[in-house]
Order: structure tokens, then C-alpha cells, then sequence
């Protein structure tokens, strides 16, 4: 199946139905009162994570979505029928945003979440509603409301624990291959990995977590270059990077920073997320040039040399990934960032606030 993680389409709620002018006949009462009733309500447009769906590929053929109008009222006090309600579903992860105003509409992460994204128009008003003391025979009667119609754009941000992070070529298939059940295309030329990839990495008995590998980056992603920056929103989510820098390269270093470099200017947060640095494919290197390699320090973080064709250094580096997991997982969920000696509000502050805000 091919892989889609963007889509843009147009959604228009149903209108609600015309509420109905209408008087009761009957053959002993030939002056009854108005008995038109209300039109029925459209029907709104949903959409619903599911957790089976894996792309938004279906979005790419069909971009206009519309809801079913409310029936009209009818005499002797009849409602309109409601519409019922269109659901779209799409993958969990997907971040529904307003094309227009680019206003974020609501984060789909867990299964069967969903949203109303354009509610339906109410039914309007029969004659019957406009009754009163001094206008016992109304003749009026309300158009329903138009539902509302909205540009909606699909962004899918895959949910993994850890994301793969390397320049082409370093490796990053052939690991998630080893370490999971995953089996992408793997070839010795840049640019094979074209589209993410995920794998479930088992730890232990009941202990397993997910790993994402994103096409290489390299310098100038953040602008477009190469495939990377199509892909770069799927590890916004991840707990852990884990980078993968190449032995054989002239400059580790300086690769790691290139990627550094290209992930802080994509989203200035995600340096900020804790990080594993692999040294891969350390079997295509000499002894003596690999002693020197182990020595070398990222910052702060130490150099694992890992290779996945002879096995050496995997377990090591899976249980770093689990132990920086259990590290994040600690943490509290989206706590906002607070420049030291600055105070919260207090709850008081908030709530008065609040309260002038919305009366």
C-alpha cells in the first residue's frame, strides 16, 4: 500500500431543514391553530482515529466531503428527520489542522478519538413555534441554518518510542531489520528507505517498544533538500533519537552535528529529547582506526559502536534505547517550559481571568 502522510480536503455540513407553515384542518375544527413543525437538523462530519489504518492514501482520490441535509417540517407537528452524521476515519497520529487559518483543530493519538470537525445547520423553525396570544395564526417560519464547511488538512505524525535519525546510507534499515520483525528494502546506495518504517523491538517478557526509521537527512534538509524533510514530522512524537553515525565516515563529528543542525532547525525542541549516538557498520573498520572511534565523546553523549551484520554491540545499544524510554516515560507529558525564577499564576489569578474572558 503506498504511503500518504499529508492530505487536503473540503467538508460541508448539511443544512438544516425549513421548518414548515401549516394549520390543523379537520372536518369539525375548520379554524385550527398552526401546527407546522421544525425542520430536522443536518448532519455533521466527524473524524475518527483508527487504529487499523496505517496512511491518509484514500484522501488523495476523493477531497470533497459532504453531510446530508435535515428533512423539512411537516403539518400536525411532524419534525424534519435528522441527517445522520459522515465519519471520516483515519490513522491515529493525525493532526487535523484549519487550511485556511492554519489553526490546529484537534491531535488524534489514541484509538476511536474522534471530533466534530463541521457541525451540521439546526432545522429551522415551523409556524407553530411563533404562536402567541395576540398572533394566534402565524405565518411564519425559519429557514435552516447552513452547516458549516471548512478546508481541512491531514498531517499523520507516525506514534513511535524511538526515532532512527542518520545521513543516507548509515545503516539505519539494516538495524531496524535486527533488532525488529521489520523488513524494509535494504541496498548499499543512498536513499533507499523512502518511505518511514516502523518495528516493534521486543526487550523482554512484556517489555517492547516501537522504532521509527525515517529516510537519511542530509545538510540542508530543513530546506528541502533530499527526501528527509518529507519525513522529519514523524519523530516529532518520538520519546528518544537515537543517531546513527556512520564509522567509515571521515567525520563522525562533524556528522553528528550536520543532523544536529538539521533537526534543531526543523523544530527548535527536538535536540531537547534525550538521545543514544550508535556508531554503525563498525565492521568495515580497522582495529586500530575502531579503538580511536570508541574514544571519541558527541557532547556529552558517549559513542556506542554497534554493527548489525556481525551482531556486535546490538543488545548493548537495545538496552540503552529501553533504559532512555524508561527515562522519558518519567517525565511529565507536555510540561511548559518556564524560565528559571519565574512563577505560575495562581489558580485565583486564573479563574478570574477566565471568567472576564468568557462573560
Amino acid at each position: 500500500m503506498k504511503f500518504v502522510d499529508f492530505a487536503r480536503i473540503h467538508i460541508k455540513a448539511g443544512h438544516g431543514g425549513v421548518g414548515c407553515v401549516s394549520f390543523r384542518r379537520e372536518k369539525f375544527v375548520p379554524k385550527g391553530g398552526p401546527d407546522g413543525g421544525n425542520g430536522g437538523n443536518g448532519g455533521s462530519i466527524r473524524v475518527r482515529a483508527n487504529s487499523h489504518l496505517t496512511t491518509l492514501l484514500d484522501f488523495q482520490y476523493k477531497r470533497d466531503y459532504r453531510a446530508p441535509r435535515g428533512d423539512h417540517g411537516l403539518g400536525a407537528n411532524k419534525t424534519g428527520k435528522s441527517a445522520s452524521d459522515v465519519t471520516l476515519e483515519v490513522p491515529v497520529g493525525t493532526l487535523l489542522r484549519n487550511a485556511l487559518s492554519g489553526e490546529t483543530i484537534a491531535d488524534l493519538v489514541q484509538d476511536r478519538q474522534e471530533v466534530v470537525v463541521a457541525r451540521g445547520g439546526r432545522g429551522g423553525r415551523g409556524n407553530a413555534a411563533f404562536a402567541t396570544s395576540t398572533d394566534q395564526a402565524p405565518r411564519r417560519f425559519e429557514q435552516g441554518e447552513e452547516g458549516e464547511e471548512v478546508e481541512v488538512e491531514f498531517e499523520l505524525k507516525l506514534l513511535a518510542d524511538v526515532g532512527l535519525v542518520g545521513l543516507p546510507n548509515a545503516g539505519k534499515s539494516t538495524l531496524i531489520s535486527v533488532i525488529s520483525a521489520a523488513r524494509p528494502k535494504i541496498a548499499d546506495y543512498p536513499f533507499t528507505t523512502l518511505v518511514p518504517n516502523l518495528g516493534i523491538v521486543r526487550v523482554d517478557e512484556g517489555r517492547s517498544f516501537v522504532v521509527a526509521d525515517i529516510p537519511g537527512l542530509i545538510e540542508g534538509a530543513h530546506l528541502g533538500k533530499g527526501l528527509g524533510i518529507q519525513f522529519l514530522r514523524h519523530i516529532e512524537r518520538t520519546k528518544v533519537l537515537v543517531f546513527l553515525v556512520e564509522a567509515g565516515r571521515p567525520d563522525p563529528k562533524k556528522d553528528y552535528q550536520v543532523l544536529l543542525k538539521e533537526l534543531k532547525l526543523f523544530n527548535k525542541d527536538l535536540p531537547s529529547k534525550p538521545k543514544v549516538l550508535a556508531l554503525s557498520k563498525i565492521d568495515t573498520v580497522d582495529p586500530a582506526a575502531l579503538r580511536a572511534l570508541k574514544k571519541l565523546r558527541f557532547g556529552a553523549l558517549p559513542a556506542m559502536p554497534v554493527s548489525a551484520v556481525t551482531g556486535e554491540g546490538i543488545k548493548e545499544l537495545v538496552a540503552a534505547m529501553s533504559t532512555a524510554i524508561e527515562g522519558a516515560r518519567r517525565l511529565p507529558a507536555d510540561a511548559p517550559e518556564r524560565k528559571p525564577g519565574t512563577r505560575r499564576p495562581p489558580a485565583a489569578s486564573k479563574a478570574k481571568k477566565q471568567k472576564v474572558k468568557t462573560g
